[in-house]
Order: C-alpha cells, then structure tokens, then sequence
C-alpha cells in the first residue's frame, strides 16, 4: 500500500470513528438500552424475562445480563460511547486474526484498510446502530480458532460467546469433530461455568430463561424481513410462522451436518479461516433467528474470497453487503412481503442465498487438488 493510499484510509476512518463518537452521543441505540436495563433487573426475580424492556422481550442469556450490570451504573451517554468504540476495537482484534489465518501479516496499513472497509458492511454497522455485541463475539471466536489452527489449547472465548448467545455454540461440535477434543472441553466447561455463576447471581432469572424463554421463538418477530435464516425466509413464504409444518424441523439439521461437515475437512486440510467461516455461516444458517446484524462473519467470509483470489466474487459480496437490499423490498407487514414473488423474495433473503451460495462454493472448492503451500494459517 502507498503513502497516498494509506493517507485516504486513515481519513475514512477518522471520518468513521467520528461519525460513531458523535452518533453515540446523539442515539439512543435501543438494544444497548435493554441490555442496560436487564442488568439492572438481574437480581429483580424472573423480571427480567416476563416483562418487557423498552417494548420488548430481553431475549439474550442471564449470564449477558450479568456482564451489562456493570454498564448500567455508568452515565448513559459515557457507557454508549464507551461501548461504540470498545466494538470497533473488537471488530479491528477481529480483522487481525481473521488476516492472521489467512496467511497475511496484519500490518498497520492493511489493518487499517481492513477495519475502514469493514466499518461500511451493513451487518457491522448496523451492529453500531443497535449496540449489538455480535463483534465482541466474533472476535471471542476467531481469537479461539486462530490457536487452535496453531495447535495450542482454546475454547475459553468460544464458551464465553455461547454464554452470551447460543450460536457460536456450533464452534464446540466442530472442535469435537476436527478432534480438539481438549479444546471442545475447555469450550464446554467455560460455557457452563459462565452459566452457573449468573444462577448463582440470579437464580430465579437462569431457571426462567433455560426452562421457558430460550427456545421460545414467538417471542421476537419472526417474519420481520431483518431475520434472513431459513426459518425467518419459510415463514414470510407461506405467510405466518403457523403455517409452517413440522417438516421444517429436519431443515436446521440437515444444514447443521452438512455445513460442520464442510467445516470440518476445511480444517483436515489445514484451512482454519475456512473452516471458521464455513461453521460461523452454518451457525446463522441453523439459527431460527439470524436478524440483519448478526451477519457480521461476512468480514472473514470476504479476506477468505480475496485470499483464494475470487476478487469478483469478493467485490459482490462486499456490495451486497454494504447495499443491503434486503431493506428496499416491502416489509413491516407490507402485502407483497409474504408468499413466493419471485426475484422479489430472493432480494428480501439476500443473505440467506448468498449464505447458501458460500457454503455450495466452499463444497465444490474441495474438488480441487489439495493446495500443499497451504498451512494451518492459510498461505506459506
């Protein structure tokens, strides 16, 4: 990268930086409200699971609830900047392992262009724009995954992600199955021990959600056009969650088996940024509920793109991602967002076709010859 170069990506992202400095200080993101708020009704009996928070459910684990109650004594406005720029830390810890595994060196200019880029996906942003925690998770899991592609003993950020929303979890069978069993353990140990200490905390709460809430899908809006999962795209099909048979239930199976699968022979032959990749995707895939922000594993899904050398391939994931379009076609209960419209419906579940097209190129791309420059972390 030249001087000029690295001078425009260290414009963009002052600009970013400060763009997200002064959005904090003005928005109220709604979801860091609630989480704020469910630290502080922890302790408060099973409250914080039966009643609502801002108008809606606090959908995520006692033991998330329990890392937020710390935030919720700080002044609003300093706890909403303060957690702003902790999660584009995140996002750039996250870019430099994703590079790490990749092959490259992360220097401080391709970081930096990395981290500007990656600040324009729609998912990270709009990660900004919620006060979501998914970069923290993604970062927790790929910092795992970059030791394990190392031989080193890990699991400790795979369990502490799980404990806070249960999607990575799908990391732990694909430990098991890559046989890092002592590291699928570490992984287990630490989702449980993170779930013991918030029922130690908040007893009332832990039995609540674990017994009742945590597979109770009625409670978010399921047909709202930002869940891009299979289940969210079957339910706008055929209208209303209802009307979706049983038959559905093999669906997330057979996507979960197929996508550790090819997870799993990534890592056989020692592509540990597609075998994250692969089993992050799968993760959202198998999920009942993937909203618009969670897609954050778009970041490592396009060094993967670029490192293999599909550059176009990259260049129209990263515009998909960046546009959107999901937002432009009808929703909020709009007629045409329900039922099978053609290229209407596949623009409403951009994500989920361009997931699905992921992983069927991941497939096919195990057709070709092993590459033997291929290490553990990517190209000699």
């Amino acid at each position: 990268m030249n001087r000029r170069t690295e001078n425009a990506v260290r414009i963009l992202l002052a600009v970013e930086l400060a763009a997200v400095v002064v959005f904090s200080v003005r928005y109220d993101s709604l979801d860091f409200r609630i989480y704020l708020q469910g630290g502080q009704a922890l302790t408060d009996g099973a409250s914080l699971y039966l009643r609502r928070w801002s108008g809606l459910w606090f959908t995520n684990t006692p033991f998330a609830a329990l890392l937020f109650a710390p935030w919720s004594e700080l002044p609003l406005t300093a706890a909403r900047v303060l957690w702003q720029l902790s999660t584009v830390a995140a996002f750039a810890s996250a870019c430099a392992t994703a590079l790490k595994l990749a092959g490259h060196r992360p220097t401080r200019g391709v970081l930096l262009a990395a981290v500007a880029a990656g600040l324009l996906l729609a998912p990270v942003h709009h990660t900004l724009f919620q006060g979501q925690v998914n970069v923290f998770l993604l970062a927790l899991v790929l910092a795992d995954v970059h030791r394990v592609s190392q031989g080193r003993t890990a699991g400790i950020g795979i369990g502490i992600a799980a404990a806070v929303k249960l999607t990575p979890a799908i990391f732990i069978p694909m430990l098991l199955l890559t046989r890092r069993t002592r590291s699928a353990m570490v992984a287990g140990a630490a989702f449980l021990g993170c779930t013991a200490l918030a029922h130690a905390v908040a007893p009332d709460a832990s039995r609540q959600y674990w017994l009742h809430t945590f597979y109770d899908t009625s409670r978010v809006g399921r047909t709202y056009i930002s869940n891009q999962s299979p289940y969210g795209a079957i339910c706008r099909i055929m209208g209303s969650p209802e009307r979706v048979g049983e038959w559905f239930a093999v669906v997330p199976v057979v996507l979960a088996v197929a996508g550790l699968a090819l997870a799993a022979a990534w890592a056989r032959r020692g592509d540990w940024l597609a075998a994250a990749t692969v089993t992050g995707v799968t993760g959202l895939l198998v999920s009942p509920i993937s909203w618009a922000h969670h897609w954050v594993w778009i970041m490592p899904a396009l060094l993967l793109l670029l490192r293999d050398g599909h550059r176009r391939a990259a260049a129209g994931a990263y515009v998909l991602f960046v546009l959107a379009p999901l937002w432009w076609t009808p929703h909020n209960g709009h007629p045409l967002q329900y039922g099978f419209r053609g290229p209407l419906t596949l623009v409403a579940n951009c994500y989920l076709v361009a997931a699905l097209v992921f992983l069927a190129h991941q497939a096919l791309r195990l057709r070709a010859p092993r590459n033997l420059s291929l290490t553990s972390s990517g190209p000699a």
